[in-house]
Formats: structure tokens, sequence, C-alpha cells
């Protein structure tokens, strides 16, 4: 399933009005971990687009889960991000979190994450540290994707899937977390409704959509628990 449009380059607008950047103090491994294991009471981001679908993706959403890795750097947290090989079903060449269905014979949904972060990337669970769970987001492909927030110790080796995986690379935090760097696009589909969707584009990386729209859901959990979006008008 492949956009009908070129994401990277319909209009947009800054998406940082009222917003400030996380200080560093606060994206240290300590103050991470302290926010992020208390992942109970965390608001779900308004969708931007509802439940719009394309078409044929009707109907009860597919479970999924991903793992957020947040690499714990000497030079600070970065977090982990996959970029999937062109001739993908679903999300074909796009910036993606290791992810995927969660199986019957997945316990939870932190479970599944982890499965498929070592089945994509050859991340092994014993370098792994989950802190906990943000709140499910419902894709227009649908999937139902539950993110799970996670500390990754340095020194892993790493073995992609050739398959699923182009190429495997790190953003820092800082980045991600200073909404001068967030985008909110709107383009017209050709049945004439209207979709919306963020960017952070990073160097040579367009990250978009899905990944997107959960990065910014994980700056309002570390800049403020209670925060949600509000939907552009």
């Amino acid at each position: 399933m492949r956009p009908v449009f070129d994401a990277a380059v319909q209009p947009w607008v800054a998406a940082n009005e009222g917003l400030r950047a996380i200080p560093p103090e606060a994206l240290a491994v300590d103050a991470l971990r302290r926010v992020l294991q208390h992942p109970a009471g965390l608001p779900a981001q308004l969708p931007l687009n509802g439940d719009l679908r394309y078409p044929g993706r009707e109907g009860p959403p597919v479970l999924a889960a991903v793992l957020i890795p947040l690499v714990m750097r000497e030079q600070g947290v970065t977090v982990m991000l996959t970029q999937r090989t062109a001739h993908l079903h679903d999300h074909a060449g796009q910036i993606s979190f290791p992810g995927g269905r969660i199986e019957d014979t997945d316990a939870t949904p932190i479970a599944a994450a982890l499965r498929e972060a070592q089945e994509e990337t050859g991340l092994a669970p014993d370098w792994v540290e989950v802190l906990g769970t943000m709140p499910a987001y419902l894709t227009a492909t649908g999937f139902s994707i539950t993110p799970a927030v996670a500390l990754v110790r340095p020194g892993f080796d790493l073995v992609p899937d050739p398959f699923e995986v182009a190429e495997i690379f790190e953003v820092p935090l800082s980045f991600i977390t200073d909404p001068a760097n967030h985008r909110l696009h709107s383009v017209e589909l050709p049945d004439g409704r209207v979709r919306r969707y963020y960017s952070m584009p990073w160097g040579k990386y367009f990250i978009w959509g899905a990944t997107a729209a959960m990065l910014r859901n994980l700056y309002h959990v570390l800049c403020d628990p209670t925060a949600r979006d509000t939907v552009p008008e």
C-alpha cells in the first residue's frame, strides 16, 4: 500500500506555535526513566484525519506493535529508526520504528515489539529496558500500532533483515523534541478528502506519517504528560 502522493513535496507549515524545545536536562537517562515508566495516564494524541483509511483498508484494524529504541549514547540519547525496503507491500521505503503485526504467540504488545525488533534489526532483548507503552496509533493503512518505549544500552550488534530493512540509523532525541523541526503537511486526495500529516526531515531522511506522529506524541509526553495536540482547522 503506497500513498497516491509524494509526501515530501506537499505544502507545509511550521508545527511549533506555542511549543518549546525540551531542555537537555529533561532528556538525560534518569529523567527519561522517571517520566516514561509511568505510562498508564498518558494521553492519546487526537488523530489529524479522524478514521480516514485508504480504500480497501476499512474494517477492524490489524493489531501491531513497534519499539521506540532510545539509545543511551555518551553524546546524548538517540532514537533508532529503520528505512524499509522498497519492495514491501505496506509502507515501502518509509522511515519506521522496528516492529510489525502482533502474532497469536505474542503474550503482549511489548513482547511483539521486542520480537519484531530482533527479527528486523538483530537488536537482542538483553540490551533493551522497556519503560512502558504509549497509546495506540491508528494508521490510514488500517493498523492499530502500540509503541513500546525503551532505553537501549550501547554495545549491541545489529544484523538487519535484508528483506525488510534497507538501513538502520539514529536521530538525536534533542532534534525530535525540538518542535522547530516539526512540520504539518496538507494534501488533497483524489476523492476530494484532505489528509494532514506531520514530518520531521533529518538530513537525507524524510520522517513522516505514523512514525512522525508517534514521535510528536513522545515529545508531548516528555514536555507535559497532560498535554495533547488539537486538531488543526
